[in-house]
């Protein structure tokens, strides 16, 4: 089938807030008398927020109860949104800007897929809301990645068929949500890394719509 639509992650794809995170997420090690170092970070890419929160205490030799894990979640998310509220569009990856024109140009259908419950408002922080026909976070969906829930209601909200839709991924989680959605995955990162991807750039300026589809049509 002919490539129709195409499915974009949000973070490491059209913008970096791993750096917010991980700020928001120290600021809480600290106040509970530990520290967290950027490669520790390295684990939390990708893992929900109640999860990420475990590592944490984990690491930091902590157990605590639920109540109070709820409201240690709900700190660090107050941290990192006073973070993101000041993006703007200089936050957008460099090639963005120009590899969407090439989207609308070649009439491609456009949909977010991120599990971020975050994602409309960086959006609209930084100017791209307009840039998708379709957004799917994780006010919508009930299943985080790898599960292709997310991509797959994409795809239904545009009105195609998963085998017309191209995922772009830089987590190895939503890559795989991705092909388990029966869709072509372009990965954002290393191939090392990324390694189920049908096709993998280091970033979108690395990369045409004219070669991604020649690859997803062949």
């Amino acid at each position: 089938m002919l490539t129709k639509a195409f499915l974009f992650d949000l973070d490491g794809v059209i913008v970096d807030t791993a750096i917010y995170h991980y700020q928001a997420w120290k600021r809480l090690a600290n106040e509970l008398g530990f520290d967290i170092s950027e490669e520790f970070n390295e684990r939390l890419k990708g893992v929900s927020r109640t999860e990420s929160l475990d590592l944490i205490l984990e690491h930091g030799g902590l157990s605590l109860p639920d109540e109070k894990k709820t409201e240690l979640a709900t700190q660090k998310n107050e941290w990192y949104l006073e973070l993101v509220s000041r993006m703007t569009s200089d936050d957008i990856l460099p090639g963005v800007a120009t590899f969407f024109a090439q989207v609308r140009k070649a009439g491609l259908r456009t949909a977010l897929g991120s599990v971020s419950k975050n994602a409309p408002l960086i959006l609209e922080r930084v100017g791209m809301t307009d840039a998708f026909d379709a957004i799917i976070d994780g006010t919508k969906i009930s299943k985080g990645k790898p599960d292709p829930e997310v991509f797959t209601k994409g795809a239904a909200e545009l009105g195609v068929s998963p085998s017309e839709c191209v995922v772009f991924e830089d987590a190895v989680a939503g890559v795989e949500a991705g092909k388990r959605g029966g869709m072509f995955v372009v990965g954002i990162g290393s191939p090392d890394v990324l390694t189920q991807a049908d096709l993998v750039a280091p970033s979108l300026e690395a990369l045409t719509v004219e070669e991604v589809l020649a690859k997803s049509n062949a």
